[in-house]
């Protein structure tokens, strides 16, 4: 099994900065791809941000240009960068990994991103 665990997030102001970071332990062996995906409340989970086995990354439109996702394969760790945070990037962000085998995705408990005007 696969267990990942998100921290980094927390209550910044508009314009501000945070890091998050997600580290995966277990049975992580044919790892696909590592993202990002956040949930505001009365919304639907939604893509934040992918990169793949191979290192090409994917962004949603709302956040292209201010946020960049990195992983370091000696920590198995995934990072998203947040940077010129707004109030609607307040969410719930998600850690998830899809790999080529049964079960092929694993998610994060979540962390809290809380941006204030």
């Amino acid at each position: 099994q696969v267990q990942l665990v998100e921290s980094g997030g927390g209550l910044v102001q508009a314009g501000g900065s945070l890091r998050l970071s997600c580290v995966a332990s277990g049975s992580i062996f044919n790892i696909n791809a590592m993202g990002w995906y956040r949930q505001a409340p009365g919304k639907q989970r939604e893509l934040v941000a992918l990169i793949t086995n191979s290192g090409i990354t994917n962004y949603a439109d709302s956040v292209k240009g201010r946020f960049t996702i990195s992983r370091d394969n000696a920590k198995n760790t995934v990072y998203l960068q947040m940077n010129s945070l707004k109030p609607e990037d307040t969410a719930v962000y998600y850690c998830k990994l899809t790999r080529d085998q049964f079960p092929y995705n694993y998610w994060g408990q979540g962390t809290q991103v809380t941006v204030s005007s």
